[in-house]
């Protein structure tokens, strides 16, 4: 369990950068709403399932029929990130195409995915079994500091991403037009 957590921790590092980079500075796809519009939604969602993984793994087993649940978060993250590859390329055609970089960036974050699911699901596998509830456990205190930090940081994202779809103009800023 605790090496899939330094892998979605090591992701989420990955992810931020890619975010602030990528996503803001080099393509401030905020700015493009509503031609960006469809690539802002699929992060957002699944920015708010990131955010639910990186605050409860660290401190609880989900048991019994919660982990069925977690296994079907985890396979909707999968669906939207295979969704985003192809959504991104209509999205980013305006924009000049997502960058080589970018590109690299997307295909580690989702072979540590892999690495961080090939450990987690036997554990998944043995909680399933346990009567449904969730159950302590306490990860290493490194990873309960950087994963709920990065829950936060997760969370805030989704929610820009989504404000910049559905809410006011100013959550657009800086990028956006008046």
């Amino acid at each position: 369990m605790i090496t899939a957590l330094v892998l979605l921790a090591v992701q989420g590092a990955l992810g931020a950068f890619d975010t602030l980079y990528y996503h803001e500075w080099r393509a401030r796809l905020p700015g493009g709403v509503p031609g960006t519009a469809p690539e802002l939604l699929l992060h957002g969602v699944r920015d708010l399932l990131y955010a639910v993984l990186f605050a409860t793994l660290p401190f609880v087993r989900w048991e019994g029929l919660a982990a069925w649940a977690l296994a079907a978060l985890l396979l909707a993250e999968i669906a939207i990130t295979l969704r985003d590859f192809v959504v991104e390329d209509s999205v980013r055609k305006p924009l000049g195409g997502v960058y080589a970089g970018e590109r690299v960036m997307h295909a580690v974050m989702g072979i540590l995915y892999g690495g961080a699911l090939a450990h987690l699901l036997p554990e998944l596998w043995r909680w399933s079994l346990a009567p449904t509830g969730f159950s302590r456990w306490e990860a290493p205190l490194l990873l309960r500091v950087i994963l709920p930090a990065m829950a936060a940081g997760v969370l805030l994202s989704g929610l820009r991403d989504l404000g910049a779809v559905y809410g006011p103009r100013w959550l657009r800023f800086p990028w956006g037009r008046a």
